[in-house]
């Protein structure tokens, strides 16, 4: 199944869901998937089309696999498109999100469920925009954004029983 959740053509974000997972747990709306990618977006960006894609552990483990040298399935990837120069469109880029994986992470963590979909969402968008954690000043810099934008959008700190 493939949606796409525009509300109207002026507006300056399209986002594509791709759900090829069975979803055996309840999944964010694609209003919700919406707004937590326009959080997590500056406030005056330009016009921005994105993909997230629902996977199960299978593709989960290949694309980590793949992309990344990890054999193992993830809770969510990031493909940031990168257009050569001389082309200018609006394509921030792909999430690529595990159903099992979030969902399972969820319940070993404590955690509430939308909470956790919120947070993989803003830590994949913030990802395809540039940010990372390779290094513990990179880490502080995402994470203090991370619970910003989940704070703003009414979520607890995703950190907060993490040692």
């Amino acid at each position: 199944m493939s949606l796409t959740a525009r509300v109207d053509p002026m507006d300056k974000l399209m986002v594509e869901i791709q759900q090829v997972a069975a979803a055996s747990v309840d999944l964010p709306t694609e209003d919700e998937f919406r707004r937590w990618v326009e959080a997590t977006l500056p406030q005056d960006h330009d016009p921005v089309e994105m993909v997230i894609r629902l996977v199960d552990e299978e593709e989960s483990r290949r694309l980590n696999r793949d992309f990344r040298g990890q054999d193992k399935s993830t809770n969510v990837l990031s493909f940031p498109f990168e257009a050569p120069a001389e082309v200018s469109l609006p394509l921030l880029g792909d999430l690529v999100i595990c159903v099992q994986v979030v969902a399972r992470e969820a319940v070993e963590q404590g955690k509430d469920p939308h909470a956790h979909w919120a947070h993989m969402v803003v830590h994949g968008v913030l990802h395809l925009l540039g940010y990372d954690h390779q290094d513990a000043a990179e880490a502080e810099r995402m994470e203090h954004l991370e619970r910003d934008i989940l704070h703003s959008l009414h979520f607890t700190d995703p950190y907060k029983d993490e040692v």
